[in-house]
């Protein structure tokens, strides 16, 4: 089921929540929608991002989709393939980041040049 809608550029593309960081998920749904522009790092955007809550839990190496918050740099990312601190096809993160919510289809990024503006919202 689709929960969110993430615009990169002219792409757009659908994402469902995760259950790893509730509290963080929560404020991230409060803040919906959020519009800005990201920063590409690999196979990763990023873009300023302020949520409450504290994460529960924080990985460095996620699935392809993850949509993340670095509670450390106040960012959010999403990760399509590796990163520049990848060791292999895996994204990795600069730091732990906490996952929020998984893109279903990231084909669409494949082919992107640069940072982006992204936009996430609610379709529910």
């Amino acid at each position: 089921m689709t929960d969110l809608e993430v615009t990169v550029d002219d792409r757009t593309l659908n994402a469902e929540w995760i259950d790893d960081n509730p509290d963080l998920r929560g404020s991230l749904a409060v803040a919906l929608p959020v519009v800005r522009q990201a920063i590409r790092w690999g196979d990763e955007l990023y873009f300023d991002a302020s949520l409450d809550g504290q994460p529960e839990t924080t990985n460095e190496e996620v699935p392809v989709g993850t949509i993340a918050y670095w509670e450390g740099g106040e960012v959010m990312t999403l990760f399509w393939g590796p990163t520049p601190a990848s060791t292999d096809d895996t994204p990795k993160a600069a730091a732990p980041v906490a996952p929020l919510a998984r893109v279903e289809d990231v084909d669409p990024l494949v082919d992107l040049d640069g940072g982006a503006t992204v936009r996430i919202e609610s379709v529910a």
